[in-house]
């Protein structure tokens, strides 16, 4: 029998050895059986060094000596824990912001031998280019068929694929996405191939493909009322074939998403800081809040007027402004324009209803209309318009496309060609001096307007292109900045990339089917440090969500002295001017 009497030796492992045989020997079966588990369990203690463990915690508890003594010693011994570990995914399906169906992921990890649900994250979704001959049916199947195989995606792939994977390893857990994506879209595309080599005989050479379907219009009647051209019309240009968008590819951005979100949940720190730090490699000691881009009216396809070619107006604030000052005083002067609609006033509205935006969708004929109105709402208010606060312009031109005539149909019945664009645009920025970006003035095939027009309005104007669908495609000449969504198959990654390549040059933007709760947007633009984020009008939870957590972020980084404001605002939207240049070279100098 075991007593406090029984002596050991240690000398060496062999004579340790004889004298536990013997024991063993002289004991009970039942004896021997708890000498065996007692031996296991001091043989456990010692490999894993939990003697020494406990020893520290309870000197460091007694120096210590916390209030909560168990508090305490949890918390200790978390920090001792293994790192986390995916255990399993999740994919589900949900409604955006329009009531559609798209996906939600989950992660679950492993922590302290438990498993816990770490986060949830939702991103835009985009399916391909809008076919004027699919109905709704024909639409909502489309959708459908994205949405569940992006869930299968994430319950038996990815799942698999990122079990045991370290959640805080992004960079990682991106390329394991990514190399999924790519490895799934060659294998359609091979498929698509063959399918295409077989429908064709060996006669054929090549497919003549069909011009595309001319642009919806608001009415039945169509008619060229632009300007009339003895000269033979240019060339026009086909459209370039769009970015194919593969079933499922929602679920490699919105599981990249998650993961970050996890990993910043792990690491106790708020998301933006979580990405600034993947960007930068190190804690950020300063930030700054993106400049609000919001959406006030909307005169684009979907209105209610016969005007097409301004589907967003969007304020401008002064920099330096505080998000909440921003959000209130958007709202006196959606306020204003609404009072002043009712009351009939020369800017010629009938009728205004709250779009997809957020914004004010507006009954107009003429782009001057819309910019009359806000010019006499800020005139009203008091607000300087064209001094401090500024418009934007997203004029959404690739949608305006008549094929069948090769024009841009900026209102219902009146079509412009790409020259006569230049020279509208041209006239308009020369009336309205506070409107100082363009964005998607025109296809991205017609580079020569492009160009022609960012020759003639020089420094007084910038011109914006949404990289969104085409991210590795050739800049356009004259264009000084981008528009960036998050969506489909972009990971966290990607858009650290991205936004890295082309420092000052990105600005964030959400599209029409935005999840409804997530806020995650207003973190990633402030942890990547873009100087402008476009969240759209002041209205609608999918937004407002976002704006909240702006206004939540920029009040932390200022209570921890964290928070740098800007003088005046930054490229791509002002760009330094000639002189300023100049007298700062003569400074240095």
């Amino acid at each position: 029998m075991v007593t406090e009497n029984t002596s050991f030796s240690w000398d060496s492992d062999d004579s340790w050895t004889m004298s536990y045989q013997g024991l063993i020997n002289r004991l009970s079966q039942e004896e021997r059986d708890l000498y065996e588990i007692k031996h296991a369990a001091v043989e456990f203690y010692r490999v894993n060094r939990v003697p020494e463990a406990i020893e520290r915690a309870l000197t460091e508890l007694f120096f210590q000596k916390p209030g909560d003594v168990h508090g305490y010693l949890a918390n200790y011994f978390t920090n001792l824990s293994a790192p986390p570990r995916i255990s399993r995914l999740k994919g589900r399906e949900v409604y955006d912001s329009r009531g559609q169906l798209t996906i939600e992921a989950e992660v679950f990890c492993i922590i302290c031998n438990k498993e816990q649900s770490m986060s949830t994250a939702a991103i835009s979704s985009h399916f391909g280019p809008k076919e004027a001959s699919l109905d709704w049916k024909a639409q909502s199947k489309e959708r459908d068929d994205h949405v569940m195989t992006a869930v299968q995606w994430i319950n038996e792939p990815l799942n698999k694929m990122l079990k045991d994977q370290n959640p805080c390893d992004q960079s990682e857990v991106d390329l394991i996405l990514s190399n999924f994506f790519m490895a799934s879209y060659l294998s359609v595309k091979d498929i698509r191939n063959r399918e295409k080599e077989e429908s064709c005989s060996p006669s054929e050479s090549y497919v003549v493909l069909p011009s595309p379907p001319p642009a919806q219009t608001k009415d039945k009647k169509s008619v060229d009322k632009g300007k009339k051209s003895n000269t033979a019309e240019k060339l026009f240009r086909p459209p370039e074939p769009p970015e194919p968008v593969l079933l499922g590819s929602l679920a490699i951005g919105s599981v990249s998403l998650a993961l970050a979100k996890t990993g910043a949940q792990i690491q106790g720190i708020p998301l933006y800081k979580y990405i600034a730090a993947l960007q930068n490699r190190e804690a950020q000691t300063q930030f700054h809040i993106p400049v609000s881009l919001v959406t006030l009216l909307s005169c684009g396809k979907t209105s209610l007027g016969k005007l097409n070619l301004l589907e967003e107006v969007i304020l401008i604030p002064k920099a330096g402004q505080r998000v909440k000052e921003i959000i209130t005083m958007t709202l006196e002067l959606q306020k204003e324009m609404m009072r002043m609609m009712n009351t009939s006033t020369k800017a010629g509205a009938t009728q205004a209803i709250l779009c997809d935006s957020g914004a004010l969708a507006v009954t107009y004929e003429r782009p001057e209309q819309p910019l009359d109105l806000i010019t006499e709402a800020c005139s009203n208010l008091g607000l300087a318009l064209g001094t401090e606060i500024h418009m934007a312009v997203n004029c959404a031109a690739p949608e305006l496309m008549d094929y069948s005539k090769g024009k841009y149909e900026i209102a219902t019945g009146v079509l412009k060609s790409p020259d006569e664009l230049v020279d509208m645009y041209q006239a308009l920025i020369s009336k309205y001096p506070a409107v100082v970006a363009l964005i998607d003035p025109f296809r991205r095939e017609d580079p020569d307007q492009w160009e022609k027009l960012g020759n003639v309005i020089g420094d007084s104007c910038s011109l914006l292109s949404d990289i969104t669908y085409k991210p590795q495609a050739p800049p356009l000449p004259g264009v000084r900045g981008h528009i960036l969504k998050h969506m489909n198959e972009t990971t966290v990654s990607d858009l650290i990339r991205i936004t890295s390549d082309q420092q000052g040059a990105v600005l964030m933007g959400i599209t029409c089917n935005e999840p409804c709760s997530d806020d995650s947007l207003s973190d990633m633009a402030v942890g990547l440090g873009l100087h402008y984020v476009k969240l759209g009008g002041p209205s609608g939870a999918e937004r407002m969500t976002k704006y909240n957590q702006l206004i939540s972020i920029e009040e932390e980084l200022a209570q921890q002295g964290m928070l740098v404001s800007k003088e005046k605002h930054p490229p791509p939207l002002f760009p330094e001017k000639p002189q300023e240049q100049s007298a700062a070279a003569e400074c240095t100098a």
